[in-house]
């Protein structure tokens, strides 16, 4: 090896200082990188609802130059997908990507920024976080748990839910044993229904096995995947109770505050990158798979009656105001949800065409 001697007898003090740069920048960077775990809520394979986050770590990495690697880890390899809430808050993993919500006992406002019946649509949610002070809410409330949440992914609604009947009355739902995850499963009780929350790989055998009697999950391509078309042939819609699905980049907050400012920038702008992918992702696929379920698979796609969604609406209404007496912090980010729906709803309805406006001059 070349030593800072000969560099000096033959080339000058220039080849020396070059030589102890590139040592003190090599120190450097060695002492700046970041190597961090990032475990899944859901697993990578499943379209749109999950494989953002390979896509955000790539992301990372490149952007970085190499300096900052997000390993992902898919469920169970770690910890299980809805304990990643309490693995990140305790250090036991650095980072993890997932939906909030599952933290609802002990948390009830994270439901709120995962899904809210009747809230926000993936645009509006976008605009709430990153335009409104939705990011900065949900960073003071999930600051107690230690833990900086980054919005990272939103996604179109997802089904109403896989019946072996066509749902026409709610009385229907009475004593059924079904799947339901957040507020949505909250509003479900109401109507006397029995619910649990089983995660995805469980679910086709639930319903073939009549564990359960119906269930809801996520999108058209990730319920494809998961088979529910084989054992349950009706299709519900809207996605009531969740218009938008949004999950998020948890970081343990002690990790997140050992950061220097251009490392937060790079996993800040990773996640708004994200953002964007997802809902494109999203949006771009479900369309085709649909029309797959119902001309190939002998699918019946039900759009809940305006009475039964009425209903729905009223419940709704009923827990949104339970869980905002019992708890302020809920309270705070409903109400300023709330607010913005309500700012936003004239430009919502005039600046769009009507979504029945294809079918009009179709003359459907």
């Amino acid at each position: 090896m070349t030593s800072i001697k000969t560099l000096a007898r033959f080339g000058g003090a220039t080849a020396v200082a070059a030589m102890l740069a590139t040592t003190v920048a090599n120190t450097a960077s060695a002492q700046d990188r970041v190597r961090w775990q990032m475990t899944m809520g859901f697993p990578s394979t499943l379209t749109a609802l999950a494989d953002t986050a390979p896509w955000v770590a790539e992301q990372v990495n490149t952007m970085s130059g190499g300096n900052m690697t997000l390993q992902v880890f898919e469920p169970g390899k770690l910890v299980k997908g809805t304990e990643v809430f309490d693995a990140v808050s305790q250090g036991k993993v650095d980072s993890g990507y997932v939906w909030a919500g599952y933290e609802i006992g002990k948390l009830p406002a994270s439901a709120l920024f995962g899904a809210q019946p009747f809230g926000l649509e993936p645009m509006e949610m976008m605009a709430f976080m990153l335009e409104h002070g939705g990011q900065q809410m949900m960073e003071e409330i999930y600051a107690e748990h230690n833990i900086m949440p980054l919005y990272c992914g939103t996604i179109s609604p997802e089904a109403a839910g896989w019946f072996t009947f066509p749902l026409e009355s709610l009385d229907q739902v009475s004593g059924m044993r079904i799947r339901f995850a957040g507020l949505g499963g909250e509003v479900m009780q109401k109507m006397d229904a029995e619910v649990t929350l089983l995660p995805g790989s469980e679910l086709f055998e639930a319903l073939e096995k009549g564990v359960i009697d119906a269930t809801e999950f996520s999108l058209p391509t990730v319920d494809e995947q998961l088979g529910f078309y084989k054992v349950a042939k009706f299709y519900h819609l809207p996605g009531w109770h969740q218009p938008s699905t949004n999950q998020y980049l948890y970081i343990n907050l002690d990790k997140w505050n050992g950061l220097d400012e251009a490392q937060q920038s790079i996993l800040r702008t990773a996640c708004v990158a994200g953002v964007a992918k997802s809902v494109a992702r999203a949006e771009g696929l479900q369309g085709a798979v649909l029309s797959t379920f119902i001309e190939e698979h002998g699918v019946t796609a039900v759009s809940l009656p305006e009475p039964i969604l009425m209903e729905l609406q009223e419940k709704t209404d009923e827990v949104m105001a339970e869980f905002s007496e019992k708890d302020e912090d809920f309270a705070r980010v409903w109400s300023a949800m709330s607010a913005f729906k309500e700012e936003h709803k004239n430009w919502k309805e005039l600046g769009y065409l009507p979504r029945d406006w294809m079918s009009k001059v179709a003359g459907e």
